[in-house]
Order: structure tokens, then sequence, then C-alpha cells
């Protein structure tokens, strides 16, 4: 399918797979990873320029306790949150399911098991929809940021990402949500592969929603710490932490109180959009 008849025929689909989306107007979005160990943020191994030798024990420390994803389920469907999107990979390189791409996930290493199929199973559980975030920056792959500038650098980065992608759409049943973040350091979607990507998406699930993070503005827009439409005419999703940080960070003080969390929650529906609620779980899951 070339890039034009793409873009026709997801445009045509988007009311029938969105519907289901503009009702929920509430998710939780859910930060855990390696970082978690850290409680310095989820960019602690970029800001403090940590080795990666150094950075890559963290995978064999990790030890989550059993099966956390069932008290994050439960937690959101008491707040009445309709969907879930968990980080698959950050920005750090880490897989939380069991690839063929790399050695460096989650049933490899420390954990010893597929924490995303843990995720799946917990969603399902308590009747709610399912979203994989899928950070497209990488900070451990050999070719994440030579391949801006080496060609062949670059074919082997998009054949693990397409590959990752490919997994994470079709080991888990249906899927609700691909949530991209950061397309660094590729310039643009047509470096990315972005609408070939998306389109082997969605030939594995017809019913997907993606976000606008592969440079390509699919089905809804991702405003980021601030409740705001994304658009005139445009769906869109504001992503909100609780206290600045997206992965666990006990450090923070500036929570955010009740009244301006319920407040986010009023602006973003009365705006026809929707909130994205971050946690940023401890190391065991907690």
């Amino acid at each position: 399918m070339n890039d034009d008849a793409y873009f026709q025929e997801t445009a045509a689909s988007r009311a029938r797979r969105m519907r289901w989306w503009h009702a929920a107007r509430f998710g939780l979005f859910v930060h855990w990873g390696l970082y978690a160990q850290l409680g310095r943020h989820e960019w602690a191994m970029n800001r403090e320029r940590i080795p990666l030798p150094e950075y890559e024990r963290l995978a064999d420390t990790w030890r989550p306790k059993e099966r956390p994803a069932r008290e994050w389920a439960r937690l959101a469907k008491r707040a009445g949150a309709k969907y879930m999107v968990l980080t698959t990979k950050h920005h750090e390189g880490f897989c939380l399911w069991d690839t063929k791409q790399t050695d460096y996930n989650a049933v490899k290493r420390g954990p010893g098991r597929d924490l995303v199929q843990e995720f799946v199973d917990a969603c399902r559980e308590f009747g709610l929809r399912i979203g994989f975030y899928y950070s497209l920056m990488d900070w451990h792959h050999p070719d994440g940021a030579r391949c801006a500038t080496d060609d062949a650098a670059r074919r082997r980065f998009l054949d693990f990402t397409q590959g990752c992608v490919g997994e994470l759409c079709s080991n888990y049943g249906k899927i609700d949500i691909l949530w991209y973040d950061v397309a660094w350091p590729l310039r643009t979607p047509a470096l990315w592969e972005s609408a070939r990507m998306n389109a082997m998406v969605r030939a594995l699930q017809p019913d997907i929603i993606i976000n606008n993070r592969a440079q390509l503005d699919e089905d809804f827009g991702t405003p980021e710490e601030q409740v705001t439409a994304a658009g005139v005419g445009r769906a869109w999703e504001a992503c909100m932490t609780f206290n600045g940080a997206w992965g666990y960070m006990p450090s923070a003080i500036d929570w955010r109180s009740v009244r301006e969390v319920l407040g986010m929650l009023r602006t973003a529906s009365a705006g026809g959009g929707n909130l994205l609620l971050n946690i940023g779980p401890k190391p065991d899951g907690s």
C-alpha cells in the first residue's frame, strides 16, 4: 500500500476505531522500568551520564513482586479509568516483554518473566482497554544514535524497531492503543518509515488507535503536562504527571492536590479530550 492510500484508509476508519476512546475520557499511564530502582527520574541514565555497562547492571538486580499490574488495574478501575498504557520500552532500551530482538529484556534478565503479559492479563481481568507505549529513541541499542548519520545503521535500527513493534502487536491478542514516544534522532517520518510501520501495525491490529509521536498526525495528539487541545478538530489526550516525574521518584515534593487532579479531568472532558494520568510504581511494582 502506498502512503496516500494508507492515510485515506485510516481516515475512513477513524470514527469507528475512536468511538470507545472518545467515550472513555480517562486513562492511567504507567511508567515502569529499570530507572525505578534509582528513583531519580526516568531520564537518570542520560542526565547523570551513567556509563552503559554500569546502567546495564540494573537489568540483573530488578526483582519485581508477583503480578503488581493487578494492583494498578484495580486502582485504575476504582478511579474510573477506562484504559491503561504501559511503557513496554522506555528510552533506556530495556524491553519488558519476551522479545527476540535483544536479550536486554525482562525474561532474559532479572525479573525472569514477561511483564507485558502480566499487564495485559491484569487489564483484561478488570475490563480495561490495553495500551502499549514504545519509545522510538533508544540509549542502549548500538545504532540508536548512529542511525542518524549511517545508512546501514539506520537499516539495522529500523529492523529492530519494526521487529519490536511487530511483536507487541502480534503476541498479546487485541491491543487498543499504540503510544509512540520521542522520534529521535531521525528527523522525518520517511526516515523512520512511520507510514510503513503503522500500516504493519494496522494489518496486525485493525482496530488499534495510534498517537502522533512517530512524526505523523495519526489518530490523536498528545499535549504533555498541559491540559489543552492539540489543534482545531483534532482528537487529543493530555498526558500528565502527579509530581513532574514520570518514573518513580520519592524525592519529588510538588505533588498536585486532589482538587487540581480533578480539575485536569474536568478540563479535558469539557474540551473534548482525554486525560492520561501517570503513576510511577516503585521497583517492586507497588
